[in-house]
């Protein structure tokens, strides 16, 4: 049976225009360095066309080094409009109050944008809401940027529905405080928290309830409808064996091996329900976990810079011998030596 091969992930190309105008701010022209990754006004002007998450960043770390501004994530962020997250931004835009907005950004983020790690989320209480981006670890230069231009990005797009600046009340980042964390104390109203168990910044009550004054709630509804029909036919995966597939992204990271129980768990179906329905489509859980992790092991050291050891922690290995020793199986070349391959071919 064919599976499609697990990506690191992607996004709309529509994220780029931050970036392009953070360096015309700065008298850069970008289309040479658009250009060198594949991104000509045509690209751009596709309809749907994604980026993949490594060029992404590879994009980020080249648009800081030419500006010599660590703190260009923010900057992107603060400029950042709904637009660029195609429908998802555009059926925010009308959306009756920021909570709602915020929730529906969220709510639709696979239109947008895609990763095996996981996706972000909207998580309301009585007093608040946290808008939550999940772990991108191990950090970097290449995709600190990511957090940055997220957290900056969503409070710069809810302010501009609701026409007021919008300020956290709390934020909070997975990474050690970089060199220029002071710029971050413009985001929010209390400290920063750096070395955090989880990227996220919270919104009070009030900046919630916060009235958007072009709300049409025709329109509104209209596309909300047109964001859940596209939702169900975008994350409609045909097998089971392709729903274990995404659902080992997130469950791999963390140095440990997901086991049969833990995602029959999650797929709330008895272990023994889905050791059967497995073999009716040919296959066991053992094959998927280890062309999940040749899939993924294949893309990091392709497209990434990561050290071994780092790779074998996100696909769960208990140590980078064992990832060495797997990878090697699966290859019949080293992981070293496959980087080397695609350098060579690159």
């Amino acid at each position: 049976m064919n599976r499609p091969r697990m990506r690191l992930g992607d996004l709309s190309v529509g994220f780029v225009q931050s970036l392009s105008e953070t360096l015309q701010q700065r008298g850069i022209e970008p289309t040479a360095l658009l250009e060198r990754y594949g991104l000509d006004s045509e690209r751009l002007a596709e309809a749907g066309a994604r980026l993949s998450i490594p060029r992404y960043m590879h994009l980020g770390h080249a648009a800081i080094e030419m500006t010599g501004d660590p703190a260009r994530g923010l900057h992107m962020g603060q400029i950042s409009r709904l637009s660029p997250a195609g429908l998802a931004g555009v059926t925010a835009a009308p959306a009756p109050t920021v909570g709602v907005a915020a929730r529906t950004l969220l709510r639709f983020e696979p239109l947008y944008a895609a990763n095996y790690r996981g996706h972000s989320s909207f998580e309301e209480d009585a007093s608040g809401a946290w808008l939550r981006f999940y772990s991108i670890s191990p950090y970097n230069t290449y995709n600190r940027f990511v957090v940055d231009s997220l957290l900056s990005g969503w409070l710069a797009q809810l302010s501009s529905l609701a026409g007021v600046t919008l300020m956290a009340e709390r934020m909070e980042i997975e990474f050690e405080a970089p060199p220029y964390a002071s710029h971050y104390q413009a985001l929010c109203t209390s400290p920063v928290q750096f070395g955090a168990q989880t990227n996220q910044l919270r919104l009070s009550r009030a900046s919630l309830a916060l009235r958007n004054p072009t709300h049409c709630p025709s329109t509104w509804q209209h596309l909300l409808k047109l964001c859940e029909t596209e939702l169900e036919q975008r994350t409609r995966i045909r097998s089971l064996s392709e729903r274990i597939a995404h659902l080992l992204g997130p469950l791999l990271n963390g140095g440990r091996e997901p086991d049969l129980e833990e995602v029959a768990r999650h797929l709330q179906l008895p272990t023994w329900t889905l050791r059967r329905k497995l073999a009716e489509e040919g296959t066991q859980f053992r094959a998927i976990l280890n062309d999940t992790r040749r899939d993924l092991a294949m893309a990091y050291i392709r497209d990434t810079e990561l050290a071994f050891g780092e790779i074998a922690y996100l696909l769960g290995f208990a140590s980078a011998e064992a990832f060495q020793r797997a990878f090697k199986r699966w290859n019949s070349m080293t992981p070293g030596e496959f980087r080397r391959s695609q350098r060579r071919t690159g």
